[in-house]
């Protein structure tokens, strides 16, 4: 009896992708993997220096070059493709060239018949996916953005190393915008199940100023990235792997993403990077903490800068 394998397209073989594909190959993640770029050759090079791996890999891939076409029997379309942020340039400045970008692979991706879920990784991702389900007509759920995944993780390594536990114990979220309006969560920030307000508390060596630079060098680190290394991609590409996995084996895990809230933390009609709980339909449920009232604040400074944007290119 034949069973139906979980395929996987990729939209956009740069940096980001490419990493992505590597990350999803080591990984064992997809039985399929399409990849699609306007640098066809690019792509094609990709695919075969991949598959040139596929004897060390901890299980069967099958990774070709492909066309929007194949989009039409996919689980998950991913898009990494766009214009890439510069050294100076924030993650809004892109919204203009990036939309046009998207309008014009989203209509390939659906004429072909796609019915899946759209992941979406290209900057300004928040505004970027609100454009992805209003140009796809997809339900909500089937469309997610890495949101503050990245963010989230970068703060979760960042405690991990100041209160030498490992990064993956810490429980702790950035949420907002994924750029410069985006703010740390320190009333639900535990150290195991501790929260981290105790532990500052009883050790006089934890002190507030060290949090805050932690996150400021969080909120500051792709555009240090940038100036160092001309981009980022491993950490997003690895984001981006986790998603992919929590989606395809319909883990019910708790993700910072870039989801819509319909009220949630007082906001509506906006996408923008809240934990919520992602599973094989896409997005279950959106997990709405108990923020106080300079959280509050600032998420509503972030959801207000993104609405600017978006009404200023059209979207709303």
């Amino acid at each position: 009896m034949f069973n139906k394998v979980n395929r996987v397209v990729l939209v956009g073989t740069g940096f980001v992708g490419s990493s992505y594909a590597f990350a999803l190959l080591n990984q064992g993640v997809t039985e399929e993997l399409v990849l699609i770029d306007i640098n066809k050759e690019k792509s094609e090079g990709d695919a075969m220096d991949l598959n040139h791996g596929m004897p060390f890999a901890p299980s069967p891939t099958k990774i070709w070059f492909g066309n929007y076409e194949d989009c039409k029997d996919a689980d998950l379309v991913v898009l990494t493709a766009g214009a890439n942020q510069k050294p100076g340039e924030t993650r809004l400045d892109l919204v203009e060239k990036n939309t046009k970008i998207f309008k014009n692979i989203i209509d390939q991706v659906m004429a072909s018949g796609f019915n899946g879920i759209f992941l979406v990784a290209t900057n300004p991702v928040d505004i970027l996916t609100y454009a992805t389900w209003k140009f796809s007509g997809l339900p909500k759920e089937r469309v997610i953005g890495s949101g503050t995944i990245l963010d989230t993780a970068r703060f979760r390594y960042l405690l991990g190393e100041y209160f030498h536990v490992d990064t993956r114990n810490v429980h702790a979220y950035i949420i907002g915008e994924h750029g410069d309006t985006e703010l740390p969560v320190w009333s639900h920030a535990f150290i195991g199940c501790r929260p981290i307000a105790d532990m500052m508390k009883e050790k006089s060596e934890y002190k507030q100023e060290d949090l805050d630079q932690i996150f400021v060098n969080v909120r500051d680190a792709a555009y240090q990235i940038i100036e160092r290394k001309g981009a980022t991609y491993y950490g997003i590409a690895m984001g981006l792997v986790r998603l992919t996995k929590a989606i395809l084996q319909n883990e019910n895990s708790i993700l910072t993403v870039s989801a819509y809230l319909e009220g949630q933390y007082g906001q509506s009609d906006i996408y923008i990077g809240v934990p919520a709980i992602v599973n094989r339909n896409g997005i279950r449920e959106v997990v709405e903490l108990q923020l106080n009232e300079t959280e509050k604040e600032k998420f509503t400074h972030s959801a207000t800068v993104l609405k600017d944007v978006m009404k200023r290119v059209g979207l709303q």
